[in-house]
């Protein structure tokens, strides 16, 4: 998978765009993106700009955090649950 394109060259992308001097296809092949990309970038830059409804770049950021802090917790979790039963058993049998 490419390395994805700094932001400022998406903004500048969606810009021209916009301003329709060249077809989005033509415009995609001179920028060196495929067209899909380049639509992609549009409907995100539309729903970034509140234009259309959707998750919103930084939203969808904030999910990605969380998400990940989510699953961190939960191995914690499970470690330590484990972890207690360990001492638990240690400590009710006789030895």
């Amino acid at each position: 998978m490419p390395a994805p394109h700094p932001p400022e060259f998406r903004r500048r992308a969606v810009e021209l765009v916009r301003e329709r001097a060249k077809p989005t296809a033509q415009l995609a092949r001179d920028i060196g993106v495929s067209e899909s990309c380049l639509r992609n970038w549009m409907a995100q830059a539309a729903i970034d700009d509140g234009h259309k409804q959707g998750v919103t770049t930084t939203e969808r950021g904030e999910l990605v955090r969380l998400r990940r802090e989510n699953r961190v917790l939960k191995m914690e979790r499970d470690l330590l649950s484990r972890a207690a039963a360990f001492f638990a058993t240690e400590n009710v049998l006789p030895k």
